[in-house]
């Protein structure tokens, strides 16, 4: 149900839909930088890099961790399409400290411009998302 304070958000993956509620707000980084999307945004249509997701909700507030995908928002609904959704829960904290280290070693050692140097700002790029989403639920745990 929606009201004139929310709007419709659909998080979506190739998984099935893992998000489907009426919310405040969600921010998150857009293919040109930080959105604030709230109910009557104009219509917008942009890629997502790997990061974190966080909805507002009336009672509440929720973070996924998305590796990529498509934002698109229309009026009164929004609909992510990602590549891969994670609860924050769910992310292995270990394998993302262990892929951001390994990309920061990749980095140093290919040439701008070359495959590996664009695949290992890649996985850098999804490994700091992660490890954003395990620092957003820690500080959430202390208040």
């Amino acid at each position: 149900m929606s009201t004139a304070a929310t709007f419709h958000l659909d998080v979506v993956s190739p998984e099935g839909r893992l998000f489907g509620d009426a919310v405040l707000a969600l921010h998150l980084r857009g293919g040109g930088g930080d959105l604030g999307i709230f109910p009557g945004h104009l219509q917008l249509l942009t890629d997502l890099p790997p990061g974190l997701l966080r909805i507002v909700l009336p009672h509440d507030e929720r973070v996924l961790y998305v590796s990529g995908g498509i934002l698109e928002v229309q009026p009164t609904q929004v609909t992510i399409l990602a590549d891969t959704v994670e609860r924050p829960e769910d992310v292995n904290e270990s394998a993302a400290e262990h892929a951001r280290q390994e990309a920061e070693q990749s980095l140093k050692h290919h040439p701008a411009g070359t495959v590996d140097y664009q695949e290992a700002q890649q996985n850098l790029a999804e490994a700091m998302a992660k490890l954003q989403v395990i620092e957003w639920m820690r500080l959430r745990k202390k208040h």
